[in-house]
């Protein structure tokens, strides 16, 4: 028997794991401090009450033998396939149910996607980036190439046509920076991708947050598109998913084989995500739906909206909080990043997500996020203030 060696390649220790462990030996030696917690992506609302009614509906119909349901089509029911394609509709974009596959949420996915190429294939992801992008392909053993975000280009880059690639990662809006490609940026990328015969993966777990329609939701609305990238979104951050688990994938029939092979992946692979939450997520497209979500990400977005003023007042750059839950500042007074995150946690036990985490174009970059609850945010960014401005 012989191990997977790639994973001797890997991090010792994955971001939030070490996170987690840091805060915990704090809370340890000083029990009578209160932490607030803006580092991990997490919601804290709960499901609105058109998913709540939903749910417990499907609960009801499993107890009964005449409305009973077993396995499930594994890329998901066409009820709740037909109201992610309405969805993309009413953004004006055009696809078919069977380009609609219903999963866990777009971290699976995104991982498991990569059964459809093979190991020899190029990798490149920007950097800084979510850690997910770049450790399942070194379990892989693939070459993982990286494209430099920064300061100058406000952390959204754009491709370098001396450099070859078959796969790209693409998130937008941007974890962990916040940052959101325009229209003309994203066709850039999308030439690219034609050029190179190369496919995009492109995360846009984030774009129920854009609030300007001219920038794009989905990679599919720019022309040709179709033709080089899948799509992976989640109702975790739409919805607060985070622990109920639903999201969906988009492969275009235009990518012909790759289409077929995800669906004979899914239906090897997976079984397909509860009856119960499925129609929960239906609910989550409904007019009523709609609106308590979005009252939802309001709510999130006042608290990004306080965390860039504080920025701005204290005077720390920063990208990311109006069109994104993340605020990706630049760490006070030339710090490092985990040295900031100590500093954040034992003067103001604050807590958040050293940008170093993310890559190396992160050291000196520290991530928070508006997920917290509304008086925690207040409350941590006038501790903010004590320190800072």
């Amino acid at each position: 028997m012989n191990i997977n060696k790639n994973y001797d390649n890997l991090e010792q220790s994955y971001l939030f794991s070490t996170i987690a462990k840091k805060v915990n030996e704090y809370i340890t030696k000083n029990p009578d401090k209160k932490v607030i917690r803006l580092g991990i992506g997490d919601v804290t609302l709960p499901l609105c009450k058109a998913v709540i009614s939903s749910l417990h509906n499907a609960v009801d119909e499993m107890a009964e033998q005449s409305t009973f349901r077993g396995y499930g089509p594994e890329q998901g029911y066409d009820f709740l396939r037909t109201a992610v394609r309405e969805y993309y509709n009413s953004h004006n974009v055009d696809l078919e149910l069977d380009e609609i596959f219903i999963s866990d949420g777009a971290k699976s996915d995104l991982g498991n996607i990569l059964d459809l190429f093979a190991k020899d294939n190029t990798v490149l992801v920007p950097d800084p980036v979510y850690p997910v992008y770049v450790d399942t392909n070194v379990m892989a053993g693939r070459e993982v190439k990286f494209i430099d975000a920064n300061g100058e280009n406000e952390f959204l880059p754009l491709p370098n046509r001396d450099v070859k690639a078959d796969i790209i990662y693409i998130c937008s809006p941007n974890n962990p920076t916040g940052a959101v490609y325009n229209r003309e940026q994203l066709k850039e990328w999308v030439d690219y991708a034609l050029l190179n015969k190369a496919i995009i993966l492109f995360d846009s777990a984030y774009e129920c947050f854009i609030s300007d329609e001219s920038l794009p939701r989905s990679i599919y609305e720019i022309e040709g598109a179709k033709d080089c990238a899948i799509e992976f979104c989640s109702l975790s951050k739409t919805a607060g998913f985070t622990g109920t688990r639903c999201g969906y994938t988009i492969v275009p029939k235009s990518l012909d084989k790759l289409n077929k092979m995800w669906l004979r992946r899914q239906t090897t692979k997976f079984n397909g995500v509860p009856y119960i939450v499925q129609r929960a997520a239906e609910a989550v497209f409904t007019e009523e739906g709609q609106r308590e979500i979005q009252e939802n990400i309001r709510y999130y977005k006042e608290n990004a909206k306080l965390i860039s003023d504080t920025l701005n007042e204290c005077g720390i750059w920063h990208v990311g909080g109006k069109h994104s839950p993340y605020i990706w500042l630049k760490c006070p007074n030339n710090m490092k990043s985990w040295e900031f995150f100590d500093y954040l946690l034992e003067k103001g036990q604050i807590v958040g997500t050293p940008g170093a985490g993310f890559g190396k174009n992160g050291e000196g970059y520290f991530r928070l996020t508006s997920f917290g609850s509304k008086e925690n945010t207040i409350e941590a960014m006038e501790r903010f203030k004590t320190l800072f401005k």
